[in-house]
């Protein structure tokens, strides 16, 4: 493996915790063994490990940009990672508000359903 990959490791079981991390490399198989490495050196080791944002904009941003694009899964995911990046549910709200204008209402809606069922999965009243 690399430097890059790494240091994407390091920050991605930071972000996303060991649990989920472990689970997704259980899962690793030689089909995504590739795709694996490159969301691990280019996402994790080279987007979030920049110095030009916090963990908590990085995320704040990230979830703005699942929500916008429906990714759905990934967005509950990066809300549980809120717990581990410091973005709180009011800047979460604050993201989501942007999508409404920028993304769209219906994305905004959804989101912020998904949202609100994992916080209260994670135990945050909101």
């Amino acid at each position: 493996m690399t430097d890059r990959y790494d240091k994407g490791m390091q920050i991605r079981r930071k972000t996303l915790g060991d649990a989920h991390v472990d689970r997704a490399e259980a899962a690793r198989s030689t089909f995504d063994a590739p795709f694996q490495q490159m969301i691990t050196e280019g996402a994790w080791g080279t987007v979030w490990a920049g110095d030009g944002l916090t963990p908590r904009d990085r995320s704040l941003v990230t979830l703005a940009l699942l929500a916008g694009g429906g990714n759905w899964e990934e967005l509950a995911m990066h809300v549980r990672a809120t717990a581990n990046t410091g973005a709180t549910p009011q800047e979460v709200r604050e993201a989501l508000m942007h999508v409404a204008v920028y993304a769209g209402v219906p994305r905004a809606n959804q989101a912020f359903r998904i949202v609100k069922q994992t916080y209260r999965d994670m135990g945050v009243e909101v």
